[in-house]
């Protein structure tokens, strides 16, 4: 009876393991540099994204990892949902908290005359970069792994 116990145990375990806890041996991962790439403005899909980097922070470890989201066109909608959507804030929260780089494409502010520290949560001119797409290429040739959740 009692073995019957310990999986389901250890799997709530993992579930509910805190943020940027390693999972998986260490010697499965090496460190690794991944740049996320949002442009789709759908706040589900977006906590679906931020959901998928915390996973793999927690298979990796946030001390092995280097993560951007680069975020350009309708993308920036994820800062500015997170104005108001508590989820998402406590996402981007919880994410920069493990040294997750967000990304903003000046392009975007400048075509859409977005106001950056009003209508962007937590957002500064640090986190400009002049184009999303130029910066998704550049990143790559760095050795960034290229991601679209």
């Amino acid at each position: 009876m009692k073995k019957r116990f310990i999986l389901p145990l250890a799997m709530a375990a993992a579930v509910f393991a805190l943020p940027g806890t390693v999972l998986a041996d260490e010697d499965v991962y090496s460190e690794q540099k991944v740049v996320y790439h949002v442009n789709h403005d759908n706040e589900k899909r977006q906590i679906g994204a931020m959901r998928n980097i915390q996973n793999h922070i927690n298979a990796v470890g946030a001390d092995r990892m280097s993560i951007k989201v680069v975020m350009h066109g309708n993308g920036l909608s994820l800062l500015q949902h997170a104005k108001s959507n508590e989820d998402l804030k406590a996402f981007v929260d919880q994410l920069k908290m493990q040294d997750v780089d967000f990304q903003v494409c000046n392009n975007t502010v400048v075509g859409r005359d977005i106001d950056i520290a009003n209508d962007l949560y937590d957002a500064s001119e640090d986190d400009i970069i002049p184009s999303g797409v130029a910066h998704l290429s550049h990143l790559q040739q760095q050795g960034y792994t290229y991601v679209r959740p």
